[in-house]
């Protein structure tokens, strides 16, 4: 079976697919947290990061680092936010015998706050309606083309009540 990703944008006269708009997408997320001031900055998703490694650098000279715990249940969830943390040089662990969905970095707070946490919630809610959107068009164009929730019904009446 060969899957063809859906046409959701036109940009520059070529035809862009839902994967070049997610990354895009997640280029623009991540030179908003970088504090990019102009338009050729926020295309440079690359020095984007080296910005904010820097800045992260400046806070962890002048904070005190915290041990900070994330619960992060979905999987892919969790894996976009451990590449994230690794991205800026945070080395995210676990300790023994913690569950799988729990993730501990030592940052200063304030970073997590203003940068780490607010960037994976929009690059995490992206990635989202992306696999959402993927998933929902395989469902409708290889099993069923009706893709909506069970149909909810009363229950049935119980004898003697």
């Amino acid at each position: 079976m060969i899957i063809v990703p859906s046409k959701i944008g036109v940009r520059k006269g070529k035809v862009m697919n839902a994967e070049q708009t997610l990354r895009e997408k997640l280029r623009k997320i991540e030179a908003l947290f970088a504090g990019a001031a102009t338009n050729g900055e926020k295309a440079a998703a690359g020095a984007a990061a080296e910005r904010i490694r820097e800045r992260l650098g400046r806070i962890s000279g002048s904070e005190k680092l915290e041990e900070i715990r994330f619960s992060i249940p979905d999987a892919w969830s969790r894996q976009l936010f451990i590449a994230l943390c690794r991205r800026y040089g945070l080395r995210p662990f676990r300790h023994r015998r913690m569950h799988r969905q729990t993730i501990v970095i030592e940052a200063p707070k304030s970073f997590v706050e203003q940068v780490l946490w607010p960037e994976f919630q929009e690059l995490s809610a992206a990635l989202v309606a992306y696999l959402s959107e993927i998933t929902e068009k395989l469902i409708r164009e290889e099993v069923h083309r009706e893709t909506g929730e069970a149909e909810e019904i009363d229950e049935p009446a119980r004898i003697g009540r």
